[in-house]
């Protein structure tokens, strides 16, 4: 079920219409998971049942490694978790890849025998909902969290329906905290209702919601054809063409994904639950570090907490560090997708992570110095991460590695003419209004922190008149078909 199609908005005012008219928590707690399983079944049919795994495997899984005494059990159990969820989720995303690569290997070596694929059905949000499970097994075996005490308690946290499919990645240190001190004023007689939709809430996340569905349907959706166009068939275009599909690119994955990530976190807020930000503004950038401390926020924290401090982060030596940068961002691309273009956009970043951190480790005072202090030195600084950036998208966007190279090339090089511009424009007029667009709506965003919220806030009437210029900019272009997310491909 698309969060940008009709039978979304229906699915969600019907929630919301029963849980007011439930008026009792316990039901509304088994409502809202009964509806994350149907929203789940409806995008996902018997795949479902990969979910309902994940779910029994770690709860079960959680509750014996907190009642365990022995660290060596409990060490034991922890791996039993990490094995089952990486198991179901290496077979369905990786299996036809290691089977391509080893009958490479096999012609190469004459082996005259190839395995033929499975063409197993990627589930969709397996890779977002297995890394929520695993930080539950690992939280609870660090001691940092106490297991859940009820099945349906783990099993909401786990298929809860706003970022189930794409993100963001929900944490149970997040959730839990959240939904146990509703059950606790439940029980306590506080309140009758588990989930109270309050006003601010609501008009918050309504606005929210809007400002995804704005960035999906009116800029990613109408931008992508121009991307497309560039990107299906990049060979014998022009370095500006290869860079206008690239900024194009960026920002259909932008307003894509954190379109998306908007709409959930509005959704959740207006059941009454909070989401962390999961984009903070990342083409303003101005280091690689600084990029993924704004980009994906979910996932770039759940690879440091869970991969690269325990591989040794930067408590080792600074060989050591460089190469955990690198690994961690290595394994970030193959959780995007198992092919040589995600491990190419992996390594390209764990490069420039690593390059960022020698750089800061030998030239310490460098960042601090007054140059990069100056509006000037923040806009140097910007545009080089920002190009940088770019670059990988084109690995990220372009799968065949004979047009990767030739579209990185062309974008390196920078060999356009002004006569180039103004011919390539033209023919993509419409597209290039909306990028345009797309990037003056940004740079506000930028220079007026926290603009949802404040529109938000404003009286009734002018707060109607904003969400009906977005929902005419929306529908203008809408013929009525909705497109698929990027991340429901991950």
């Amino acid at each position: 079920m698309l969060f940008n199609s009709i039978e979304f908005v229906i699915f969600f005012v019907i929630v919301l219409a029963i849980i007011s008219i439930i008026k009792y928590g316990k039901f509304q707690h088994v409502f809202l998971l009964i509806a994350s399983y149907f929203f789940f079944y409806f995008s996902s049919n018997y795949l479902i049942s990969l979910l309902i795994i994940s779910t029994v495997l770690d709860y079960y899984v959680g509750k014996k490694i907190y009642k365990t005494k022995s660290q060596k059990h409990k060490k034991i159990l922890l791996i039993s978790s990490l094995c089952g969820n990486l198991g179901l989720l290496g077979f369905f995303k990786y299996a036809d890849f290691a089977i391509t690569q080893f009958n490479i290997l096999g012609n190469q070596f004459d082996l005259m025998m190839n395995i033929p694929l499975l063409n197993l059905v990627l589930p969709i949000g397996i890779s977002f909902y297995t890394f929520q499970t695993i930080s539950y097994t690992v939280d609870v075996y660090r001691g940092k969290l106490e297991p859940c005490k009820t099945f349906k308690e783990f099993a909401l946290f786990v298929s809860f329906f706003p970022q189930l499919v794409a993100g963001p990645i929900v944490r149970a240190s997040q959730f839990l905290p959240q939904l146990r001190e509703k059950m606790l004023q439940f029980q306590q007689r506080k309140n009758f209702s588990l989930i109270i939709i309050q006003n601010t809430n609501l008009k918050f996340g309504i606005t929210l919601m809007s400002f995804g569905f704005l960035k999906k349907m009116f800029f990613a959706d109408n931008i992508a054809p121009l991307a497309d166009s560039i990107f299906n068939f990049p060979i014998n275009m022009t370095s500006f063409e290869i860079w206008l599909g690239t900024i194009a690119f960026a920002a259909q994955i932008y307003g894509d994904f954190s379109g998306y990530s908007d709409i959930a976190i509005g959704a959740a807020l207006i059941l009454g639950f909070k989401f962390p930000k999961n984009f903070n503004n990342p083409y303003f950038a101005f280091s690689p570090s600084d990029f993924w401390k704004r980009w994906h926020i979910s996932l770039s924290s759940w690879l440091r907490d869970y991969l690269y401090i325990p591989l040794g982060g930067n408590k080792k030596s600074s060989t050591r560090t460089y190469g955990n940068l690198i690994m961690v961002m290595l394994l970030g691309g193959l959780w995007h997708g198992a092919a040589t273009n995600f491990i190419i956009w992996g390594l390209l970043h764990g490069s420039y992570l690593a390059v960022h951190k020698a750089i800061q480790n030998k030239f310490p005072k460098i960042s601090q110095s007054f140059f990069f202090k100056t509006k000037v030195g923040k806009i140097i600084s910007i545009l080089i991460t920002q190009y940088f950036v770019f670059l990988a998208w084109i690995p990220f966007r372009v799968q065949n590695t004979e047009y990767m190279f030739y579209s990185m090339n062309k974008f390196i090089l920078l060999d356009f003419q002004l006569s180039e511009v103004f011919h390539v424009m033209m023919n993509n007029k419409f597209a290039s209004f909306i990028l345009v667009l797309f990037f003056i709506f940004l740079f506000i965003s930028y220079k007026r922190e926290n603009i949802i919220e404040k529109i938000s806030k404003l009286e009734f009437k002018y707060w109607i008149v904003i969400l009906t210029i977005i929902s005419l900019s929306i529908f203008v272009f809408f013929d009525g078909n909705p497109e698929d997310f990027i991340y429901f491909r991950f």
